[in-house]
């Protein structure tokens, strides 16, 4: 008897079946059903050319029989920070504390961060993320001048050269004190209108937010730029970032798209306030980003305490049930904010699912991770639909249990169809750029 044809065999065909393939319910609209389905996925010509039940596809193609390993979407990063990544080897996080964090990478950026050191470290992480089956991020990009005349430019090349491989999209980055100056924060808006980014900023417990996030959505408007702001990224329960946007949002009518990372703050506010809270984002249509991983690593930090008490992650379930489009991001990658993680959407998924305790029943935790974030870029569908792009992950995992426990470094990543060489780059590359 003659072997079944390997995947790598198949692929090469160009047209070909993914046979008895496991695919969650809430990524594929062709299929009836929740949780988890068998499938089969034809691929023709770079795209899924359709998805049916298992078994019902007639045998006209090369297929390949998954055996009920798991595909998913190829994966989409909305929230990372592609200038900061992998600085910690030079100038890492004293305490691992967020104040740390902030004069740790203020004093690299003003050390170090010319074009060559900023071009290095990204195209390493984007080698990485790409490596991991991600076809699409968004960074936010420190933008206090003149950081902002070197980053622009430089995230504008390497946009172009990247188009193929990973969409990318950039945010300006700034503080609250030049959110409230109206010639810096206008300065920048037209460095970003100028490269089609976006407008956004951090802001946490601060007597002046109202005013700060109110100008910020003024400049955006003058400008036509959408939002993206970091919101509440403190336990303090008094921070009200996230209310005051909603608020804003809705009383100005501000028409962009919005979108608010972290809102750490909401987890420690009172039920009743909380529930208003969420109750005004769903109406303002803004959507919530959560970064767990990075979160856990600053939140609860210090204050004569050894032990955290505090997840640091925003009301994702409650902010699901209200209809509010919630994704999951990487963050910070080995930097002061975060001295981990790989840019690895599936690594984003698995400890979402643990810290948030996203399972009993895992049904949405794969859309956060794919459609909610592709819906917010712009970027196809997120799902395995027939007519989109062919790029896929396919694990080894049959099910959630098997999946979220390993790390599927054996995992497939398909592009177009085409089965994509895996290799990471090696951290020594970066030696020279760490004064190692």
């Amino acid at each position: 008897m003659s072997e079944a044809p390997s995947l790598s065999a198949v692929a090469a065909s160009g047209r070909y079946r993914l046979a008895n393939a496991t695919v969650p319910a809430i990524l594929v609209d062709a299929l009836a059903g929740e949780g988890l389905l068998l499938a089969d996925i034809d691929i023709a010509e770079g795209r899924i050319a359709a998805v049916r039940p298992a078994g019902q596809a007639p045998d006209d193609i090369p297929a390949h029989n998954l055996a009920r390993r798991m595909v998913l979407p190829g994966f989409v990063d909305v929230h990372t920070h592609l200038d900061k990544g992998h600085i910690s080897p030079r100038r890492p996080n004293p305490d691992g504390t967020f104040m740390s964090a902030l004069l740790a990478v203020k004093g690299d950026r003003e050390a170090n961060w010319s074009v060559a050191d900023v071009r290095r470290r990204m195209e390493f992480s984007l080698r990485c993320a790409y490596a991991h089956g991600t076809v699409a991020i968004r960074t936010h990009l420190d933008s206090l001048p003149p950081q902002e005349a070197i980053s622009w430019p430089l995230f504008a090349e390497i946009r172009e050269a990247w188009k193929d491989r990973i969409a990318l999209q950039g945010v300006a980055l700034l503080g609250i004190d030049q959110l409230l100056d109206l010639d810096v924060l206008t300065q920048v808006a037209r460095q970003v209108k100028s490269v089609g980014g976006l407008l956004g900023g951090a802001m946490a417990f601060h007597p002046r937010m109202d005013e700060a996030i109110r100008q910020a959505l003024s400049v955006a408007a003058e400008y036509g730029l959408d939002v993206d702001l970091h919101l509440d990224e403190t336990q303090e329960p008094q921070s009200g970032g996230l209310r005051l946007l909603a608020d804003a949002v809705i009383e100005t009518g501000f028409r962009g798209q919005v979108t608010a990372g972290h809102c750490c703050a909401l987890a420690r506010q009172g039920s009743d306030e909380a529930k208003r809270t969420i109750e005004r984002v769903a109406e303002a249509r803004i959507n919530i980003v959560t970064l767990p991983m990075c979160n856990l690593y600053l939140q609860d930090r210090g204050d004569g305490r050894v032990t955290p008490r505090y997840r640091g992650v925003t009301l994702i379930r409650e902010l699901l049930a209200a209809g509010v489009n919630v994704c999951a991001a990487s963050d910070n990658t080995r930097d002061p904010f975060y001295a981990y993680g790989d840019l690895d959407g599936l690594e984003v998924l698995r400890e979402t699912v643990r810290i948030g305790q996203l399972d009993h029943p895992l049904t949405d935790a794969p859309a956060l991770v794919t459609r909610n974030p592709a819906g917010i870029m712009g970027v196809g569908s997120g799902k395995l639909t027939a007519g989109q792009t062919a790029d896929l992950v396919v694990l080894r995992g049959r099910d959630w249990g098997e999946v979220l426990s390993r790390p599927e470094s054996g995992r497939v990543v398909l592009r177009a169809g085409r089965m994509l060489d895996r290799t990471l780059p090696d951290y020594a590359e970066l030696d020279d750029l760490m004064g190692v």
